[in-house]
């Protein structure tokens, strides 16, 4: 193996960190959890959306412009310990990797699942260990390898979200599919016509925004990429500026025409949404084609993860905040020892998900909610440190300032914060919260026991040196 001097190799282009952004976010959440969000919400739902969408767009925003300015491998994690200190980078990297890890977890046992609809007599784990040793194997070869694949995965989703949005204004415009009955039913009165737009009041579309917001969980990781762009200054800016539009389009449009096909109670009663649209379609393989979308999202968020944590412990490695091997570098430019970490995390995954109950899978998005929405904020405190830090030349000289600062920053904090107090009210997402808070505590621990002392032996080393 190659010394960690020589860095990751920029093989990433604009199309590529585009569409795993596209990919991350554009996921499970929309697939299945959307019903979740409508039936908690109604039609309101898309003010949450909404809402959510303008909130992440101002986190990417903010790592947009430290990563311009500072193109980095491990990216927030780097800028944290920067302009925080070096606990906050360590906490915040290190929950970014686990965050990915449990997400993770959840996806090759969902691949299983899915790979069983049509092999039902295949044991499960052969094909989550096949889909782990895939994905880990691709990870080790040169990223743009990696970036191909995700880049055909994530078309591949997107092409079935615009394939429903279209075939849901064909029903809405035309009657394609539908019956007498069905058609009269079908329409944007469904908006309003049972209970009202927001049927659960102010409460039902507070309740939502749990779900909504980790839905766009996965869009930060354009800010992993940078240490790996081809001229990020020009890239980053793109494909931040591009991709929370379309994602916001993707879902606000998408749960429009759900809802004005369906009344909003009937939605998710059987079975994914995507699963209705196609049925009202007469397409009577709609199962067969919703699980070629649901298994090309697995593998696609599974690439996206292992990707993102990966690179999130090479930079912690380089900042002395993990283990010195964790920045060792392939011949292809690869950070190796991270991906074989994060693959024999996968298949102790594997293990557990035969030896504990499926609840596990309650704690499981939990800490992913609590973990995405800690990561945001962090980047959104970190970016006003930043700010802070430079003189008026320097701010004048960036190339991607954050729009309307300091007012939108502060803004996203304090809904970021709201979020907290959302997932500690309602007592369905409590267990966030304290497995969150747990966490953090953990790694403060952790930190202060072996990361904190390790530091402080290196710098007296180099003062004695010196």
């Amino acid at each position: 193996m190659q010394s960690q001097t020589q860095g990751l190799k920029r093989g990433l282009s604009a199309r590529h960190i585009r569409f795993m952004a596209l990919g991350s976010a554009i996921g499970t959440g929309l697939f299945y959890g959307s019903a979740a969000a409508i039936q908690m919400a109604g039609p309101a739902v898309l003010l949450a959306y909404l809402i959510g969408g303008a909130a992440v767009f101002m986190v990417m925003r903010a790592l947009g412009e430290m990563a311009v300015r500072d193109p980095v491998s491990g990216s927030f994690g780097h800028y944290a310990s920067t302009y925080l200190g070096p606990m906050s980078g360590f906490i915040l990297g290190w929950t970014y990797a686990f965050e990915m890890i449990i997400v993770c977890l959840a996806d090759v046992t969902a691949f299983g699942i899915y790979m069983g609809f049509w092999f039902p007599d295949v044991a499960r784990w052969i094909w989550v260990l096949g889909i782990v040793l895939l994905i880990g194997g691709l990870n080790l070869c040169n990223v743009k390898v990696f970036g191909e694949m995700e880049f055909w995965l994530s078309l591949l989703k997107v092409a079935a979200i615009v394939a429903m949005i279209l075939a849901g204004f064909g029903i809405m415009l035309f009657g394609i599919g539908t019956s007498g009955t069905d058609s009269a039913a079908t329409g944007l009165s469904n908006l309003w016509a049972h209970g009202g737009f927001m049927p659960n009041g102010v409460g039902g579309l507070i309740a939502s925004f749990a779900v909504v917001m980790f839905a766009f969980g996965g869009i930060e990781i354009i800010g992993i990429t940078a240490g790996e762009a081809k001229d990020p200054q020009r890239v980053i800016p793109k494909a931040i500026n591009a991709v929370p539009l379309r994602i916001l389009l993707f879902y606000v449009l998408t749960l429009f025409v759900l809802m004005a096909i369906y009344p909003w109670t009937q939605i998710g009663n059987q079975g994914s949404p995507f699963v209705q649209i196609f049925d009202s379609l007469g397409i009577s393989s709609a199962a067969t084609i919703l699980n070629i979308v649901v298994i090309s999202a697995a593998v696609s968020a599974i690439n996206s993860d292992i990707f993102g944590a990966g690179r999130m412990m090479y930079g912690l490695a380089q900042q002395g905040q993990a283990p010195k091997g964790f920045a060792q570098i392939s011949r292809h430019g690869v950070p190796w020892m991270t991906v074989l970490v994060m693959g024999a995390a996968l298949l102790i995954g594997v293990l557990l998900n035969y030896l504990i109950p499926d609840d596990i899978f309650l704690v499981i998005a939990s800490i992913a909610t609590f973990a995405t929405v800690w990561v945001w904020l962090m980047i959104l405190v970190t970016q006003v440190a930043m700010r802070r830090s430079m003189t008026p030349e320097q701010v004048a000289e960036l190339k991607f300032p954050v729009p309307f600062w300091p007012y939108a920053p502060i803004a996203a904090i304090v809904f970021m914060v709201f979020i907290f107090g959302v997932l500690g009210y309602f007592p369905e997402t409590q267990a966030a919260l304290i497995v969150g808070a747990v966490w953090i505590v953990l790694l403060i621990v952790a930190y202060l026991l072996w990361v904190k002392p390790t530091a402080g032996r290196a710098l007296k080393v180099a003062s004695e040196v010196s």
